[in-house]
């Protein structure tokens, strides 16, 4: 042990510590600077940074043996306060660059030390730096992180005013529509944002901290699990395992269809009679340290006998593969597409030119900054509580609860915590079961968060597909004429949503397009690799690629221009999609309209860019989502006046770090204002299954459509009980003396039907979301390294709630689709266990060249005619840019993601 002075912010703290710890634990554990986050734990993303005597320095990978005595440290909470905002602080509120917020404080103080040593940076220079530093945000797509910096160097020389940089409130006080920044950015940009592991230092002293036992293979017999040496080990209050659990000890998989082969409860909450996939948890170590429990997790002993691993569908499909889940088939789910005439008379039709090939999308991992987290206690009503980053709260209780063995609602309270990014995957549970099986056997208050390895191996990911595709269509007219689909789903072993996202598929293989005569079927595929999971886009990503790379496959074959050839089959009125469903637009015409001059100006410019060396091109590729989950979808929320005239809102709208509290104040304000009250007079409640009804869980884009018309339905109710009929309205008191309720409840459907799972038909939707996506590549013709130099999005997603929002999903969800299509990967359990391994893209794969194209058509069903727009902007980025690369240098990539290898060897020869 040591002392060591350090001088943070300005004030001189004594610390005692070790040699070998590392800064950031001091300066979170010991001094509470919580500002300063832990993230990738390898130095990789930047969370943790500080600024260390005049430099940038990642506090994760520092130990204190190399910080010296009475060492300056500036952390973000010494850049400014909320009552004295930084000009970075303010341009990152803004220009939107605070999105979840968890890479905030670290990009915030690296751009501090940059504006002391350069006041005058190019947009180059601000990339470089960041690149330099290893600060990597997963949000918003760089370019808003830029503009901040620019505009606050451009105060700091005297050229702008923080005027310049505050938004101003429309005169009329309307906000829908507008780039109000959301009500959480001042508390992000100063650090007070409280993440899971932040409040795990506030809880109380008696806390239990967790860590697990973990299957280091993919598939075996469980034998014995022998607790205890660990229980021996140093701080150690309990080890925990199956026997422990209360309930069913299985978190149900809610099985949509009932043509699913398997029962859904097939998720062990800890292992019991099998091992499915790496990293299923074993044993729970309760200790009085993290430390500690990590330590006695590697002593406990579990006897195995060893099964083969099939680690993708193919494998698993094969005659002699066991059954993962013995007495159900490996493939156990299977839909299909049936619309129009047998599409097979089009491929052997002389008029007609066709082609057929397969394509695979890979394990996608979601490579949050923040690692899974939460909590659990007992209070005093005697209700297990559980605080994680659940994105759907009522969805994740009622999965987990059988499990335990309590109830929803009754004996089971689900709180979600400030999310450092999730992007879907967790539209599943993953840590809430285990940490109610501590608290629900210990009777204490419990603490559990992953470091980076187990948030790879032990959350869900994207799963992948295995697609062949045969498309016809016409030589003259460019009409397609058939279509036919094969698609395997390989969703890992856990079953739990794999039938729906199979069943997307049939929904969007051809979506967009008018296509008379479609044939497909789709399987969903139990493996042992990592359990599927959602994730942005929630198959569309997975089955618009092989579908957009085959249009612009097909066009070449005919000589065709991929963009005219999109032209003449986009919806118009008298096409359906693949269910069989009615449009609810024809905006694709006007779309593709105002992309077609940047497209013919893209070519030019590109072709003029070439080299021998370096070889460019253009891409192009449409994308479809819907907004909400199939059928007749609902949400719930509440509207309450309150004594002192304020309105408060209630709903589970679940925030994966988009800006959930945007949407439900834009969606309250324009249905209040006609009572002239003021957006601040609104205070919102969110996401406490005590307090908040079920609004259903933020996935499928559904927000904004099905809980935005919920607040919109409680508040038209508010405004109804409040209308005084002599004009005016009442106060509370005058309501309760009426005998009115103040508190009104909100509750919408959507007007759908489900689809047929035998012939896709249905009417699953009532809002959809279209991108078109232009995307500039240049390739390297010695190495195959292909760059991603600009991206253009014309959208049209209804009318927009919040640019600033919006703006900052869409530039997001295209930089996803960037690492989607070249650099992301979870298959080598080793390789990609971290965040640069698993290829997550930094500020210089991201072009700072984006744009986005609005196309406003108003939406009958959505609140106030907004559509949704997660899951839009990754849709069809990555084909956009694999289309780009084949015009760049005749590389055809069907096989996701396009490493420098793989296009080096697609070259011509």
């Amino acid at each position: 042990m040591l002392t060591k002075t350090l001088v943070v912010n300005g004030t001189e703290h004594r610390v005692l510590c070790d040699d070998n710890d590392f800064l950031v634990d001091v300066l979170r554990n010991q001094l509470h600077y919580t500002s300063v986050k832990i993230g990738c734990g390898k130095g990789a993303c930047g969370a943790c940074s500080v600024i260390l005597n005049g430099k940038v320095t990642r506090a994760c990978i520092t130990k204190m043996r190399r910080v010296p005595d009475f060492a300056s440290i500036t952390t973000v909470e010494g850049v400014g306060r909320a009552t004295n905002l930084h000009p970075l602080q303010q341009a990152w509120i803004y220009h939107g660059a605070v999105q979840c917020g968890f890479c905030t404080p670290g990009f915030i103080v690296s751009a501090y030390q940059l504006l002391q040593e350069n006041l005058s940076p190019t947009r180059e220079d601000v990339r470089d730096w960041f690149q330099k530093h290893h600060n990597v945000c997963r949000c918003t797509g760089y370019k808003h992180l830029v503009d901040a910096v620019m505009d606050a160097a451009a105060i700091m020389r005297g050229e702008k005013t923080i005027d310049d940089i505050t938004w101003k409130k429309p005169e009329d006080g309307r906000i829908w529509g507008t780039r109000m920044p959301r009500r959480t950015g001042v508390a992000k940009v100063t650090g007070q944002a409280e993440y899971g592991a932040d409040l795990a230092l506030k809880m109380p002293p008696d806390t239990l901290h967790l860590a697990l036992t973990q299957a280091k293979v993919s598939h075996a017999n469980i034998l014995n699990i022998d607790t205890s040496e660990a229980e021996k080990m140093p701080g150690v209050y309990r080890v925990l395992t199956y026997k422990d659990v209360k309930g069913k000890n299985r978190i149900t998989g809610l099985i949509t269809f009932p043509s699913n082969l398997g029962d859904g409860w097939d998720r062990p909450i800890l292992n019991d009679t099998k091992i499915f996939q790496y990293g299923d948890a074993l044993a729970i170590v309760c200790a009085d340290t993290e430390k500690h429990a990590r330590a006695a997790a590697e002593k406990v002993k579990v006897d195995l006998e060893l099964l083969p691993e099939y680690m993708d569908a193919p494998s698993a499909k094969a005659p002699d593969a066991i059954e993962i889940h013995p007495g159900t088939p490996n493939t156990y789910f299977i839909t299909h597409v049936v619309k129009g005439d047998d599409p097979e008379p089009a491929f052997s039709d002389p008029e007609n030119e066709w082609v057929e090939e397969s394509y695979y999308t890979q394990r996608q991992p979601h490579l949050p900054l923040e690692p899974d987290c939460g909590f659990a206690y007992i209070n005093e009503q005697g209700q297990l509580v559980i605080h994680s980053k659940s994105i759907g709260i009522h969805l994740h209780g009622l999965m987990i609860a059988p499990g335990l063995g309590v109830e929803l609602g009754k004996d089971l309270v689900m709180v979600a915590n400030t999310a450092g990014g999730t992007f879907g995957y967790k539209f599943s549970p993953t840590l809430e079961a285990l940490v109610g099986v501590a608290a629900l056997a210990t009777g204490r208050p419990v603490h559990l968060n992953y470091n980076y390895e187990q948030q790879q191996n032990y959350t869900g990911k994207r799963s992948p597909f295995w697609t062949t595709l045969k498309l016809a269509a016409n030589k003259k007219t460019g009409k397609i004429a058939g279509l036919v689909s094969d698609w395997d789903c390989d969703h890992g072993p856990y079953s739990e949503f794999g039938d729906l996202l199979t069943l997307r598929g049939s929904q969007y293989i051809g979506a967009g397009y008018g296509i008379a005569n479609i044939r497909g079927e789709g399987r969903t595929v139990c493996t042992n690799h990592c359990w599927g999971s959602a994730f942005r886009g929630y198959g569309a990503p997975e089955v618009e690629f092989p579908f957009e790379v085959c249009m612009d496959e097909l066009a070449h074959k005919m000589g065709w221009d991929p963009f005219e050839f999109r032209y003449v089959n986009v919806y118009r009125p008298g096409d359906t999609t693949p269910t069989q469903q009615v449009p609810e637009v024809f905006s694709l015409p006007e779309m593709f309209d105002k992309m077609r001059p940047i497209y013919e100006d893209s070519k030019k410019r590109t072709a003029a860019r070439s080299t021998a060396e370096v070889k460019c091109g253009t891409g192009i590729a449409l994308g479809v989502y819907a907004a909400g989950l199939d059928g007749a979808d609902s949400s719930e929320a509440w509207a309450e006046l309150n004594d002192d005239g304020t309105i408060t809102i209630g709903a589970s709208w679940g925030d994966h770090g988009q800006g959930a509290t945007c949407g439900m104040l834009g969606s309250a304000h324009e249905t209040l204002r006609v009572m002239g009250i003021d957006e601040s007079q609104i205070r919102l409640v969110m996401n406490d299954s005590s307090k908040t009804p079920n609004s259903g869980p933020a996935g499928g884009s559904r927000s904004q459509v099905v809980v935005g018309n919920s607040i919109r339905v409680a508040c038209e109710q508010l405004v109804d009980v409040m209308r005084k009929p002599e004009g005016g309205w009442y106060t509370r008191k005058e309501l309760v003396e009426l005998g009115r309720e103040p508190k009104q409840q909100g509750k919408w459907t959507a007007p759908c039907t489900d689809c047929d799972v035998e012939t896709g038909k249905g009417d699953p939707f009532c809002c959809y979301m279209y991108g078109l996506f232009l995307a500039e590549v240049s390739v390297e013709v010695k190495t195959g390294k292909t760059t991603v130099d600009r991206l253009v999005c014309v959208t049209d997603i209804g009318k927009v709630n919040n640019y600033l929002v919006v703006d900052g999903q869409i530039f997001g969800g295209m930089a996803q689709g960037v690492g989607l299509a070249l650099t992301e990967d979870y298959e080598d359990l080793k390789k990609h266990a971290t965040m640069a391994g698993a290829g997550i893209p930094t500020i210089k794969d991201i072009p700072d060249d984006m744009e986005i194209i609005y196309v406003e058509t108003p939406r009958k069903d959505g609140p106030y005619g907004a559509s949704g727009v997660g899951e839009m902007p990754l849709t069809a980025p990555h084909p956009a840019i694999i289309n780009a690369i084949y015009n760049a240098c005749g590389a055809r990539i069907r096989h996701l993601p396009a490493y420098p290898e793989k296009v080096l060897a697609a070259m011509p020869k």
